[in-house]
């Protein structure tokens, strides 16, 4: 049941936010040069890896190495990183079944003490 929730609620959020999703994309594009999405390795339940996928908000410079955070945020990625909206591609993770939006239950959420 809870896998059926996650794949529900993620297709409808993504059929939702769909133009949202193509403008972000057209302004991350024009805006900056680089790919549109980042990449960053995760490890799950179980350890498992999977790439979880996100907007990019930093400017793409692949000579420099080092931590996301450390790298300067694009004028469109300030905005991103502010609404949250940098996250919604995490949706297809969901689909995928890296992550999940409903929690197991197994342990009490922090906010419903």
């Amino acid at each position: 049941m809870r896998r059926l929730g996650d794949v529900l609620i993620a297709c409808a959020l993504l059929c939702f936010t769909l133009p949202l999703l193509l403008l972000t994309a057209v302004a991350i594009k024009c805006g900056s040069p680089g790919p549109i999405f980042e990449r960053q390795e995760r490890v799950g339940a179980a350890g498992r890896r999977f790439k979880l996928l996100t907007f990019r908000t930093a400017v793409h410079d692949p000579e420099r190495v080092g931590p996301i955070w450390a790298r300067e945020v694009t004028r469109i990625g300030h905005f991103l990183r502010y609404t949250r909206i940098d996250a919604l591609p995490q949706l297809i993770n969901v689909l995928r079944g890296d992550i999940s939006l409903i929690e197991t239950g197994a342990e009490p959420s922090p906010f419903f003490d």
